[in-house]
């Protein structure tokens, strides 16, 4: 596993729970999972991941306070928040628990914001925007994104020399507005060939996150998926239509 990094979260986060309490406290953690309408609305295009059925959006609910995590493994799960903590985090379902319920703990207690998935609208807005934001820090540079989101290569790809890595087969092997679509056998030479590395949140659901953290390159993450991890451990993310 490359679980060092969540194993570094799940420690950090045990130390911030135990020390509000919460710990101690018969508090249920209720995590279901979201309807394709539920999850993302009705936007533009229909080759969203979300809509194809391949992945789900999981939504745990802890005090009021949701928080949410994009898995190809999900379910409906309920349990106090210790056992969710002392659960193991060795597959993709574990793991998507664990990472929608670390959105919405933090999110009550006010250290997560956007952990809500955008709706409608909301990822043919976010991409423009999230290209002017590399533009501005980054400048012109070359960009690896790794995950398919439809909305995103349609806005990168005017501005940027982009390549995309995704994990569906579905998707591997296609080409996205003249940008063609690589599976994880070419992940690593499309990271050498990348300035700048653009990355899901959902890796950290399927634990391959720590491959995108790269002391030669910067790495931003997208996505409400690594809402808390990344303001927990000072990753970059870009979320602007979230909730």
């Amino acid at each position: 596993m490359n679980n060092s990094i969540l194993t570094d979260v799940q420690q950090k986060v045990l130390k911030l729970w135990d020390k509000e309490g919460f710990l101690d406290e018969n508090v249920e953690v209720i995590a279901h999972v979201l309807t394709t309408e539920e999850a993302i609305g009705n936007p533009e295009g229909d080759d969203f991941p979300l809509q194809r059925g391949n992945e789900k959006l999981m939504e745990a609910t802890f005090r009021g306070e949701k928080g949410q995590a994009f898995t190809d493994r999900f379910g409906n799960f309920s349990a106090p928040l210790r056992d969710i903590c002392n659960r193991p985090l060795d597959n993709n379902f574990s793991r998507a628990i664990f990472i929608a319920t670390l959105n919405a703990v933090q999110r009550s207690l006010g250290k997560a914001e956007r952990t809500i998935h955008c709706r409608d609208e909301g990822p043919k807005l976010c991409g423009p925007q999230f290209a002017d934001y590399l533009m501005e820090k980054y400048g012109k540079v070359r960009i690896t994104q790794i995950g398919f989101q439809p909305a995103m290569i349609s806005a990168l790809s005017k501005k940027f020399e982009m390549r995309v890595v995704d994990l569906d087969p579905d998707n591997i092997g296609t080409v996205k507005n003249g940008v063609p679509v690589g599976g994880p056998e070419d992940t690593e030479e499309a990271i050498n060939d990348a300035e700048l590395l653009v990355v899901t949140g959902s890796t950290i659901v399927n634990d391959t996150l720590g491959n995108f953290l790269r002391a030669d390159k910067p790495t931003v993450f997208f996505g409400t998926t690594v809402a808390a991890a990344a303001e927990l451990m000072g990753w970059e993310r870009f979320c602007c239509q979230s909730s």
